[in-house]
């Protein structure tokens, strides 16, 4: 039986409607610039199936000042060294922008099955980590809209042979797209399979007919305006219902085991200054071999450094760092956001800081803030930080199943110790700058502070990135026990077991 074709839109009908749909979507823009959130559009679907074609006609109607077309091709050599997320997540649209994803975190996906047939287990670990991200992105207010346009097996040949004898779009046509449409019935299920597995609130898909391009350009216009009217008046309402700001309540702990963990903690620790040295240049010398072996074989290290103001992190850091060669690490101290970086994920100010294979980074305080600083100041709301956990660890299992090593240490003193500190930098010169008055408004927040890292330990320690808390009102044993925690996780990390010591003689 012969195929039925659907009827076509008339050029006439189509040219009729656009000045009103232009007019309409630079209105939307217009409205986006004021509000508090940004549009991620993506386009996805089978190669050859005109979603070129479909974001040229959308952007010849938009603003281009107001809109980013984001591409993705097979990953460069700098986008392998690094988790498969990273480039993605470098790439999103600032505050009040458009951004259309002519090729996404999906692209990669389907070119992947296209080129051999995943294992279904292994496809879907890819897909729930497409879910993670796009469900931050839409728990942080961003109106994700997700465009599968479909044609079927006969109208994909058509439009590819049509392609190919014209000698104005002939270019457009690869082998790929050839390829792609010779093994359409399997990326056709694995497209079906990708849709359901990644269907969310926030991020639903909308599949969209493509033979009729007249017809599929409108539709998608179409959605994107409806999309973002509920989308604001839905932000208008959550709006309404949150209480107005106003100083946070005092802490109170989601998971008493963490401070009782940190409270329990032996803080007194004896170590003379000549043991230590002793002991200090054998931990470096076995933690250089140890990073350099991680540099041989590829794998990443992310230090993280968190602690009470004047626990140490510093000079903790130089010790390391003295272990390790200079061109292989960076260290990254985290201040405040800037203005720029308030206009994206809190995350995303650490995601674009990841190292690649075989480097080091080393954070001084961390995207752990959200969950320290950020929850006590009342920099963000409730629900932002609660949620943050689940954010934090889903960050951080994206780089370990990647390869990379996660170290991470709480440096924790008494508040005896750090009081003495306080007072030894006001009354020392060269050590005055090191002290301010946020340093004792955070102290006056002592026990709030208390609760919310052991909240932090109890709900991000994992297998894969455990937390370890150093003891360090005596600084040289926190020293040499950040060197020789280090080194263990690392060579745990590599499976390598340490030479053991030669007998003694009897």
């Amino acid at each position: 039986m012969a195929k039925k074709t659907r009827p076509q839109l008339s050029k006439k009908d189509y040219e009729a409607r656009i000045p009103a749909l232009r007019e309409q979507l630079v209105q939307l823009q217009v409205a986006l610039k004021e509000a508090p959130f940004k549009v991620l559009l993506i386009v996805a679907g089978l190669e050859g199936t005109g979603r070129g074609d479909l974001i040229n006609s959308l952007s010849s109607w938009l603003d281009p000042r107001g809109v980013e077309t984001f591409s993705y091709h097979e990953p460069t050599d700098e986008e392998r060294a690094r988790p498969f997320m990273w480039r993605f997540w470098r790439q999103l649209p600032d505050m009040g922008r458009i951004g259309i994803y002519a090729g996404s975190w999906y692209t990669e996906t389907l070119r992947a099955e296209a080129r051999s047939r995943k294992a279904l287990a292994h496809r879907d670990h890819e897909l729930e980590r497409i879910r993670h991200f796009e469900k931050l992105l839409v728990d942080n207010d961003t109106l994700v809209i997700k465009i599968w346009i479909h044609m079927d097996k006969a109208a994909h040949r058509a439009r590819l042979k049509a392609l190919s004898s014209d000698r104005r779009t002939a270019w457009k046509v690869s082998e790929e797209d050839w390829r792609h449409h010779r093994i359409y019935d399997r990326l056709d299920r694995t497209a079906a399979h990708i849709r359901a597995k990644t269907n969310q609130p926030g991020a639903t898909w909308h599949v969209v007919e493509g033979e009729d391009e007249r017809a599929r350009n409108l539709a998608v216009a179409d959605l994107l305006l409806a999309s973002f009217d509920r989308h604001r008046g839905h932000l208008a309402a959550l709006a309404r219902k949150r209480k107005p700001a106003r100083p946070p309540a005092p802490a109170r702990s989601l998971r008493p085991a963490g401070r009782k963990r940190l409270q329990s903690l032996q803080l007194l620790h004896e170590l003379s200054a000549k043991a230590y040295e002793e002991k200090r240049d054998k931990w470096l010398g076995r933690l250089n071999q140890a990073v350099r072996a991680a540099h041989d074989a590829g794998r990443a290290i992310t230090f993280v450094f968190e602690g009470w103001d004047a626990a140490g992190k510093g000079g903790a850091i130089r010790r390391l760092t003295s272990a390790i060669d200079a061109r292989n690490f960076r260290v990254i101290p985290v201040a405040k956001p800037t203005a720029e970086e308030k206009n994206f994920h809190y995350l995303w100010r650490f995601w674009r800081q990841v190292p690649r294979d075989g480097l080091v980074a080393i954070f001084d305080r961390s995207w752990y803030g959200r969950v320290l600083v950020e929850r006590l100041e009342g920099f963000c709301r409730p629900d932002e930080w609660r949620r943050a956990f689940g954010e934090l660890n889903d960050f951080e299992k994206e780089l370990t199943d990647h390869g990379q090593i996660v170290i991470k240490f709480w440096m924790h003193i008494s508040a005896e110790e750090q009081l003495r500190r306080f007072k030894s930098r006001e009354e020392t010169a060269y050590k005055q700058h090191k002290i301010n008055d946020e340093d004792w408004r955070n102290r006056a927040k002592w026990d709030g502070y208390e609760i919310a890292v052991g909240d932090m330990i109890a709900l991000t320690h994992t297998p894969s990135a455990p937390w370890h808390l150093i003891p360090a009102d005596n600084k040289r044993f926190a020293r040499l026990e950040i060197l020789k925690t280090a080194c263990k996780s690392i060579e745990k990390a590599l499976g390598k077991k340490p030479a053991k010591k030669p007998a003694k003689k009897k």
